[in-house]
């Protein structure tokens, strides 16, 4: 259509129609008298909309996998520099070489289980409101940390998150009395729940009364729906002595922890769960049996000892 006066005023009335119509069905709300006209629009082209979605999510899909893939990756890019960063703030001297040290054996356990974690120290024990077992560490919601996350050490489970604030978190240890955790142990589907009894060993209830277990197996975490608040394959401890079984439904163990809750200082919180279960891949390499010494005794007669018969003689 050309340009003319005519083709203006025209479209000027239909821009003024389209605002009346606007009007009135605002105005109408639920009984707008253009509801009808509107009910049979969508009659008409809803198919045609819901073929092109169709047609569009794939697509859609595929992208927003991209996306979150890329995220995830940029995550655990953020997490890398910033345990780098905590890394560098540790400095040289002695103790700090300790603790890069720990760093060093956290972020070895974080790579081989594919843990996303955020690095931490601990900057409080115990808790002003009661006895329980806890330890508060300097990261908090400001971080990405959340209620019922799974903390753990270079040397294996320390507890999960119990209470967040702003730049810290309290975390309850795996050995206070009220923490209960589901496990395996090693090369097997044998399934328990350990519970933390203070300074002693943990005791681990299996759900079966006659599995096979010795001193020296060893427990992981079984992990936990949507892995909050426990993820899966976190080394536990090594069973240090096995209830005899009495024919019960359950099993009792006592199990010593890798990590030793009264020395810690550098933690991680894991904040990215693994795609899949690591299983016992986290777990340290088995001690080799030391080879005991044989020891050989030679007697040597000495020569002023009496020979038998001589004895005989002299009586």
């Amino acid at each position: 259509m050309r340009d003319t006066r005519e083709s203006r005023l025209l479209l000027v009335l239909l821009i003024a129609v389209a605002f009346a119509l606007i009007t009135v069905d605002i105005r109408g709300g639920e009984d707008s008298p253009v509801d009808g006209a509107r009910q049979g629009a969508a009659t008409v082209f809803g198919p045609i909309e819901s073929g092109v979605s169709a047609a569009v999510d794939p697509v859609g899909n595929a992208v927003s996998a991209i996306r979150d893939s890329g995220d995830r990756h940029d995550r655990l890019a953020v997490l890398e520099e910033e345990n780098a960063a905590l890394k560098a703030r540790l400095g040289s001297d002695d103790r700090s070489r300790s603790r890069l040290k720990q760093l060093d054996k956290m972020l070895k356990i974080a790579g081989q289980g594919q843990y996303g974690i955020k690095g931490a120290q601990v900057i409080a024990i115990g808790a002003a409101q009661g006895f329980s077992w806890t330890i508060t560490v300097d990261v908090g919601a400001k971080d990405g940390i959340k209620r019922d996350m799974t903390v753990l050490n270079g040397e294996g489970l320390v507890g999960r998150v119990t209470t967040v604030g702003p730049n810290t978190a309290t975390v309850l240890l795996a050995s206070d009395p009220d923490f209960t955790v589901g496990t395996r142990m090693e090369s097997g589907d044998e399934l328990g729940f350990a519970s933390g009894q203070g300074d002693r060993p943990l005791r681990v209830e299996l759900l079966n009364g006659k599995a096979e277990v010795k001193k020296g197996d060893r427990l992981v975490t079984f992990g936990s729906q949507a892995d909050r608040p426990f993820v899966p394959g976190v080394p536990v401890g090594v069973v240090s002595r096995v209830d005899p079984s009495g024919g019960g439904l359950t099993r009792t163990l006592y199990v010593t922890p890798y990590a030793s809750f009264t020395k810690l200082d550098i933690v991680g919180v894991v904040v990215e769960a693994p795609k899949k279960d690591p299983r016992d891949t986290v777990l340290p390499p088995k001690p080799k049996p030391t080879p005991r010494p044989t020891v050989t005794v030679t007697v040597t007669p000495s020569p002023e000892a009496p020979v038998d018969g001589q004895n005989q003689q002299e009586q």
